[in-house]
């Protein structure tokens, strides 16, 4: 995919106002250590200022791209879903929902993240990043539902190939029945012979010698 599909939206872009000052404390110093790419110390930053005031979207965002640089996709969809659903502007549920298609498409979900990007359009339609994202993911989407209708037949025809030889052989050998009655039968000539053989033989010693 095109290195431009998952543009990101930078942080720092909502200021905190109006919050608890040691909740206040952890995200500047979030945001201070993420501008200085410190994503590992500015991750426990966020974590603690959601865990203090676990209803403020702006610590769930902050959380979700600090996860998001360390490649935890499945973590930072979810902070993301979080600050969709507190968000009280709606600046912030559209950066928090296109983001949220972002992780999405990072994880090869692409039907969920074409969902989210629309959602994003809807809430600012002027929006290029998120047009220009939905348009790749829809793009990918196609061409993967192509390459599995060409498949397709070729997986149809492997799997004829495997049923054919799991398939038992037919027997060329003569049925059990008919090979005992065929022994038997043997059997009984092999006996006849033997009795006549035998008669042949008693007669030879019984009869009288022949008077000249």
């Amino acid at each position: 995919m095109s290195k431009h599909l998952f543009i990101f939206i930078g942080l720092g872009a909502f200021a905190v106002v109006a919050q608890a000052q040691t909740e206040n404390k952890a995200i500047r110093s979030g945001n201070k250590l993420y501008k200085e790419g410190k994503y590992d110390k500015a991750l426990p930053e966020y974590e603690k200022a959601a865990t203090q005031n676990p209803a403020n979207p702006v610590s769930h965002y902050n959380l979700g791209n600090a996860q998001f640089r360390k490649e935890d996709f499945t973590a930072s969809e979810k902070n993301f879903d979080t600050a969709v659903s507190t968000a009280t502007t709606n600046e912030l549920k559209q950066k928090s929902t296109y983001n949220k298609g972002v992780s999405l498409s990072k994880q090869k979900k692409l039907q969920e993240s074409i969902d989210a990007y629309k959602k994003a359009l809807r809430l600012n339609p002027n929006d290029k990043d998120t047009r220009y994202n939905l348009e790749k993911a829809l793009s990918e989407l196609k061409k993967q539902n192509e390459q599995k209708e060409q498949q397709q037949p070729k997986q149809n025809q492997q799997q004829k190939k495997q049923q054919q030889k799991q398939q038992p052989k037919p027997k060329q050998t003569l049925d059990k029945k008919k090979i005992e009655q065929f022994l038997k039968s043997l059997e009984q000539k092999e006996q006849e012979v033997q009795r006549k053989m035998q008669q042949n033989r008693t007669r030879a010693t019984t009869q009288p010698e022949k008077d000249w």
